[in-house]
């Protein structure tokens, strides 16, 4: 019951045109049918004025909406004394706000759901015992409790020996992750069966899960570029409802046949169509890993012509890895492998985490070492074992290796070369890769009509164009600045154009571009607030997936528009000819109200299957095979 009269308050118009409606039908039975005229006339004539009176507003704004039919359809209707129609238009458009309400809530039900699921109080572990505090106060290496079942609270490391996570609401993944003691676990996800610890890395406002919920929030709030999909067709359908409506009342000498038509003309089709639609576009991104902070990105993704890439971190992985060893007698691979990492350890470089990985997987032991220094953007100085090694760029290495030579490189291969004990022990070999679905994402983006593509990096122009080659893309500035990123873009003809990046650097030309999009999966960063579409999980196609998504969510808020208007022509056409009477007409556009919603609401879409995600990653096993050397 309370949730009835919640509704009642909620919607107090369409409260108020019911009780008036049952008012008439009581007055009716007591045969009080003048009075009933008299209430319904007054009743919708004050409806028409409020309306009338929003609609002056908005044209002081330059604003033309579709106002002018409904109340022109209200005040004809009352003054050919067709009431109990006028009543029913007015009900449709009271009704119409509910409505939309409704189709929203269901649009919207991904992204309400991420806003929902926001943790609230974390566990901390104090003097042994776990004490409930709000989750913002939780602090950088606070160890926390996760109970079973519980959301991550903030992004933290992984204290317990192992733990099985749902990271499906921010990641896409549709089957559980295996954890181990020292991995990353991410907030927002959903901790399985077993109580785990885990040790804060960071906040709550800056952990990955409540940067999401912002962009959700921010991404909810959009409507503007719905409205003006919509006011495309008001003043075409406007202009031909009245044109349609003045002709029959012409040709017949009735004028009931005006407000005959013109209640099958009433605009709640154009109102309501494009608001669903996009936000259920907005709400299938969200659902597969792509937050969009608007209605107008999906708009501009639908008419991409150009897309843009970043290399580092976007076409590529990022990570440089480990890819030959070059030892000098008397060293040994494993040797000259064993003690760069144990050295490496005390470094915080990029390259660092490569070598000691590297020797991980080897099944290799670490040495301690009895000192350590890095010579920062040089190298790493150790002493291991009564010997002092050093590992970094050749001319580090070379001032304390006289025999040391350099090695020969592939394009994009970066050496590494290391000293032990003053002798010259060889050079490490690492390279970055081309992400194993890129090829096949740009491919996806040519048969959507993104036809062009382009490649801006700050690397050299003998990488840029290795990897500009194993892509396809002929396109290429290497070298770049982000000034001379943001140039490139602005000079671009074919538009809208979509930027992809991953970097600060990129903020820049991310907020630059008509659509920029942040590959956001390894945390918040300027690229993700300054872009108009984050990718929340480390996956190139997501940028393919967002444009099919953006064009369907356009046709299918057309399409939607276009079915109302033609069943609305028709009607109005049968009404010209006397076959549909002013009341009959009323109803009946209210199914077609419903029947526009529901076309709109395809664009919820579902989520893709196993089946859509390989036809959309078509070639990926065979682009894995590009083992593309790459560098910073």
């Amino acid at each position: 019951m309370s949730r009835i009269l919640d509704l009642a308050r909620r919607y107090w118009p369409v409260t108020l045109t019911i009780v008036v409606g049952i008012a008439g039908l009581v007055l009716a039975s007591l045969g009080s049918g003048w009075l009933v005229q008299w209430l319904f006339s007054v009743y919708s004539l004050a409806i028409a004025a409020w309306q009338a009176v929003g609609m002056v507003r908005a044209l002081l704004r330059r604003e033309f909406g579709l106002d002018v039919l409904a109340v022109t359809a209200i005040v004809s209707t009352v003054i050919v004394g067709e009431y109990i129609a006028a009543l029913v238009v007015v009900l449709m458009l009271t009704g119409g706000e509910a409505l939309e309400d409704f189709a929203n809530a269901r649009a919207k039900r991904e992204l309400d759901a991420l806003l929902d699921r926001a943790p609230q109080l974390a566990h901390r572990s104090v003097a042994g015992e776990y004490q409930d505090l709000p989750v913002n106060e939780v602090r950088v290496g606070d160890v926390l409790l996760v109970r079973p079942s519980e959301i991550v609270p903030v992004d933290g490391v992984l204290l317990s020996a192992g733990a099985t996570l749902d990271q499906s609401s921010i990641t896409g993944e549709s089957t559980p992750v295996e954890k181990v003691a020292g991995d990353t676990v991410p907030s927002g996800a959903v901790n399985g069966q077993e109580a785990v610890a885990i040790r804060a890395t960071a906040t709550a406002s800056a952990s990955q899960y409540q940067q999401i919920v912002a962009l959700v929030a921010h991404a909810a709030e959009s409507k503007a570029p719905v409205v003006r999909l919509a006011d495309r067709f008001a003043i075409p359908f406007t202009l031909f409802s009245l044109a349609l409506a003045a002709v029959a009342w012409w040709l017949s000498g009735d004028p009931v046949r005006f407000a005959e038509v013109l209640v099958l003309a009433t605009p709640c089709p154009l109102l309501i169509a494009a608001p669903v639609a996009f936000i259920g576009g907005m709400s299938r991104a969200a659902r597969n890993g792509v937050i969009v902070k608007s209605g107008g990105v999906l708009e501009q993704l639908a008419s991409a012509q150009t897309a843009v890439f970043d290399k580092t971190g976007t076409l590529t992985y990022g990570v440089p890895a480990l890819s030959e060893i070059r030892a000098e007698h008397p060293f040994t691979e494993d040797e000259v492998l064993t003690f760069a990492a144990s050295a490496e350890q005390y470094s915080s470089h990029v390259l660092a985490a490569a070598m000691i990985s590297a020797a991980q997987e080897r099944g290799l032991h670490l040495l301690e070492a009895e000192s350590a220094r890095e010579a920062v953007t040089n190298g790493v100085v150790a002493r291991i074992q009564g010997r002092d090694v050093v590992v970094g760029k050749f001319a580090f290495v070379a001032q304390h290796s006289p025999n040391a030579r350099r090695t020969e490189i592939a394009p994009g291969e970066l050496a590494i070369y290391i000293a032990i004990g003053g002798l010259y022990a060889g050079a490490l070999l690492a390279r970055d890769h081309l992400r194993a679905n890129a090829k096949a994402t740009l491919q996806r983006l040519d048969t959507l009509g993104v036809k062009r593509s382009m490649m801006l990096t700050g690397d050299a122009a003998e990488t840029a164009q290795h990897v500009a080659s194993e892509l396809g893309i002929t396109r290429v500035r290497a070298e770049c600045l982000p000034a001379d990123k943001v140039t490139e873009v602005s000079n671009v003809r074919e538009r809208p154009v979509i930027m992809v990046g991953d970097g600060v650097n990129d903020a820049p030309v991310l907020a630059a571009a008509d659509v920029g999009i942040a590959m956001g999966a390894k945390g918040a960063t300027a690229a993700s607030e300054s872009a108009d579409a984050v990718i929340l999980v480390d996956d190139i196609s997501r940028v393919a997936l967002a444009v099919r998504i953006g064009r369907d969510t356009v046709q299918i808020a057309l399409q939607s528009i276009w079915l109302g208007i033609a069943i609305s022509v028709v009607l109005m056409t049968i009404a010209a000819f006397g076959l549909i009477p002013a009341t009959v007409g009323a109803v009946t556009q209210e199914l077609v109200d419903l029947t526009t919603i529901l076309a709109a609401l395809r664009a919820i879409g579902g989520r893709l299957d196993k089946r859509e995600q390989e036809a959309d990653t078509a070639g990926v096993a065979q682009s894995a095979g590009t083992n593309a050397p790459i560098t910073r």
